[in-house]
């Protein structure tokens, strides 16, 4: 015989856990819509591991920085992230001025991987962009113009 319940003893249990009884509540469905997303960090980034670098250094280009942003905030964002140094080039004509974009190194894969899945994650009041440095730009970057 199946187990019954402890409270209904003439209901089996699996009544009881698996009822399809029109009788049973059910929840609304829930707009999706209106719910916030699970944070990046929690979701698998959708990164293709082929375009990772091989061996160090583990460099994340940062784009669309605020202007006001520092190497702490950088930090910060990237908390909990084995971050080694971080990289804001400046304006050669104004040195206070930041360009807008920057560099993240970090110490092992497992970090820069887990960097880009904070992609559009806002910093400030900016959604930036995190994604792999190139390795061959990223040594002459500092020194080239963006229009």
């Amino acid at each position: 015989p199946l187990p019954t319940h402890p409270i209904h003893p003439r209901i089996p249990v699996s009544a009881v856990w698996h009822s399809n009884d029109d009788d049973v509540y059910r929840a609304p469905p829930i707009d999706r819509s209106l719910l916030p997303t699970a944070p990046r960090a929690a979701r698998e980034p959708n990164i293709d591991r082929s375009r990772l670098p091989k061996s160090p250094p583990y460099t994340a280009f940062l784009g669309n920085l605020p202007y006001d942003v520092t190497e702490e905030s950088i930090k910060d964002f990237f908390r909990g992230l084995n971050i080694s140094a971080v990289r804001l080039p400046r304006e050669p004509t104004n040195p206070e001025r930041l360009k807008g974009f920057g560099y993240a190194e970090f110490e092992d894969i497992d970090s820069l991987f887990q960097a880009l899945s904070l992609n559009e994650e806002s910093l400030g009041n900016r959604r930036i962009r995190v994604d792999v440095a190139d390795q061959a730009q990223d040594k002459d970057r500092d020194d080239r113009c963006f229009g």
